[in-house]
């Protein structure tokens, strides 16, 4: 029994001792770890931003920032770098951005993505020296458009974060809801409801227009300006005197467009493709297709096929030149191959020709939809030249 308890009050002894010693030993090597750690994170911070001395952790959860940031670090000389999360082409793309106290991009870096192209390693020397100003101005690259506009986009929200830290406001609104916003803006009798309207040839300064679903009125956008008419073309939103000749040749140009079914039953060697074609009073001309994506070509016990094709309404110069494309209708995969319906997308078809319409950015993860999108898009192409022969 005596023997037991001098082994107790020995191993608690140990304990007491190892535990004073653990302590002092942390005391010292603490903070020599720390520092080594400050100076690993401050190595890294300054790829972006060379000059930046001392950094430190912003709390972010105090601000309201884009959601693309996930951390931000400020320095002695009033820079930041901001680190970013994004989509390109797929998910988890990672950036850093280097903003010195003028508000100057001084460098930028991919440190994760999963995108093929390999823009994203060098995209960055691009936008160094770019202030928020500068940014859209910067070439979003052919063939990498997702990668690269994402890549962009980001660093915009970096710039606006900047802002918003140093005490101003910037506007955090989305693409998609700054457009909505211009288009109800100058048209609110069409209560949020457009669609764009494709083109039958292009018209001299309108850069695109949009109708009402209603059929309350058109937004012609010029530039940066939206402007809105009513269906009996008053010019509702304030411009130039110039921007309302323009609009007012675009409404005629709009009034005198009339096109002809075209009789497919007789042309065999059409593209099976191609389910309906109009010829306009222009020569140009709209083609319906029907695409073969996932729901026609795909499918297993885990992801079903539609058995649907992928509708899409071109229209098209008669030299071969796509003037606006949009998908109609499609039922691929929920939030993969049915990205295919989004304007993102179908819109890098527009002012394609039969050289170039196969550099546009695919859909992640779906390359069945993405590959029968673009044969169909193919098909176009032949189809004129077979009209033409025709006419």
């Amino acid at each position: 029994m005596k023997n037991n308890i001098k082994s107790v009050i020995s191993l608690t002894a140990i304990c007491i001792v190892t535990s004073i010693l653990l302590a002092f030993t942390n005391n010292l090597t603490a903070p020599i770890i720390a520092k080594q750690e400050a100076a690993a994170v401050n190595d890294a911070l300054t790829v972006v931003l060379p000059n930046g001395e001392d950094f430190q952790s912003v709390d972010i959860t105090k601000y309201t920032l884009p959601s693309t940031i996930t951390e931000a670090y400020s320095e002695k000389n009033g820079g930041y770098v901001f680190k970013m999360e994004t989509t390109g082409y797929d998910v988890g793309f990672v950036i850093l951005c280097g903003i010195d106290k003028d508000g100057v991009v001084k460098g930028a870096t991919s440190i994760s993505s999963k995108e093929t192209l390999g823009y994203e390693k060098s995209y960055g020397d691009e936008l160094k020296d770019k202030t928020l100003g500068d940014i859209d101005t910067v070439a979003t690259v052919a063939g990498a458009t997702k990668t690269t506009a994402a890549y962009k986009s980001a660093i915009k929200d970096a710039l606006n974060s900047f802002v918003i830290l140093n005490g101003g406001t910037a506007d955090l609104r989305s693409e998609e809801e700054i457009l909505a916003d211009n288009l109800n803006t100058a048209l609110p009798e069409a209560n949020g409801e457009f669609e764009i309207v494709l083109i039958l040839e292009e018209i001299n300064g309108i850069d695109t227009i949009y109708k009402s679903v209603k059929n309350n009125g058109f937004v012609f956008v010029i530039g940066e300006e939206f402007i809105g008419t009513d269906s009996d073309g008053n010019i509702l939103t304030e411009t130039s005197e110039t921007n309302k000749t323009i609009i007012e040749n675009a409404r005629q140009t709009l009034l005198k467009w009339a096109d002809s079914q075209i009789d497919l039953t007789k042309l065999t060697d059409m593209p099976t493709s191609v389910e309906a074609a109009y010829k306009a009073d222009n020569g140009n001309y709209t083609l319906i297709l029907h695409a073969a994506g996932y729901g026609i070509n795909g499918g297993d016990k885990y992801h079903p096929a539609s058995g649907e094709p992928i509708v899409i309404k071109v229209t098209a110069s008669k030299d071969g030149k796509i003037i606006t494309c949009k998908t109609l209708e499609q039922n691929e995969t929920a939030n993969i191959g049915s990205a295919c319906a989004d304007e993102s997308f179908y819109s890098q078809f527009n002012g394609k020709t039969e050289n170039d319409y196969t550099e546009i950015d695919a859909i992640s993860g779906a390359t069945l939809t993405t590959d029968g999108y673009k044969n169909a898009i193919g098909d176009v192409f032949t189809a004129i030249k077979i009209l033409k022969g025709v006419s």
